[in-house]
């Protein structure tokens, strides 16, 4: 099991431990197990040319994940803009650490196949993000 931390365009980092701990225990608890992942934290600026470039989408976002996993083995790179998890804490009235973890394990449910393209997606990884964030140590 490997997890590992990049930036790109910005100065931040994470207490991975932390999180290395979280998402295996998260991750497990659904049945899977981590292989491989690649979390990049980067500007508005950045993941707007990725979202442009392998979605189509020209707009800002918090999250693009990319899965390379098989089956119930995890593998994927999760690309998070720290300029929208800090937007969005104070859109959303949250601290800067609860939107950071919340899209950080979005895009790890991503990778265990839940969507958030209909109203009953977005419910449910909603619920699996609140159940996540509650055991955070």
């Amino acid at each position: 099991m490997s997890i590992f931390f990049y930036t790109k365009n910005v100065s931040f980092s994470v207490n991975e431990e932390l999180v290395v701990n979280w998402i295996k225990e998260s991750v497990e608890t659904i049945g899977y197990v981590v292989d491989e992942l690649s979390f990049i934290f980067c500007s508005d600026e950045y993941l707007k040319v990725i979202n442009l470039k392998y979605l189509k989408h020209d707009f800002f976002t918090d999250v693009i994940t990319f899965d390379y996993s098989n089956k119930k083995l995890l593998f994927g790179d999760v690309y998070i803009s720290i300029d929208r998890v800090k937007e969005n804490s104070t859109k959303y009235k949250t601290s800067f650490n609860e939107e950071l973890f919340r899209v950080i394990i979005h895009g790890v449910l991503h990778l265990c196949g839940f969507n958030d393209n209909t109203v009953e997606e977005k419910t449910l990884i909603r619920s699996k993000e609140n159940e996540a964030l509650s055991t955070i140590d």
